[in-house]
């Protein structure tokens, strides 16, 4: 199995900026990437970032130019460094990892982000 535990996350104006850091432990092996999303009131949840094993990114269109993802190996923790936050950045952010010798997704206990204008 693997566990997720995330922190970070809490409240700041349009314009700030907060890191959410996601620390791995269990089965990591079995994982080839470590993804974040977020879901908003009423909204489904969506794919933010994406960061695999050999360092690859994918961003969402909404966040690119604003939002990094990154990794540290040695602390097998994922980070999303979020800049020039938006209202409409607001929402729970989850890690997430999917393993292939489980085949499941399991998820962080997710992060309020709040941006207020």
């Amino acid at each position: 199995q693997v566990q997720l535990v995330e922190s970070g996350g809490g409240l700041v104006q349009a314009g700030g900026s907060l890191r959410l850091s996601c620390a791995a432990s269990g089965s990591i092996f079995s994982i080839s990437a470590m993804d974040w999303y977020r879901q908003a009131p009423g909204k489904q949840r969506e794919l933010v970032a994406r960061i695999t094993n050999s360092g690859n990114t994918n961003y969402a269109d909404s966040v690119k130019g604003r939002f990094t993802i990154s990794r540290d190996s040695a602390k097998n923790t994922v980070y999303l460094q979020m800049d020039s936050l938006k209202p409409e950045d607001t929402a729970v952010y989850y890690c997430n990892v999917y393993s292939w010798r489980d085949g499941r997704d399991y998820w962080g206990q997710g992060s309020q982000v709040t941006v207020s204008s």
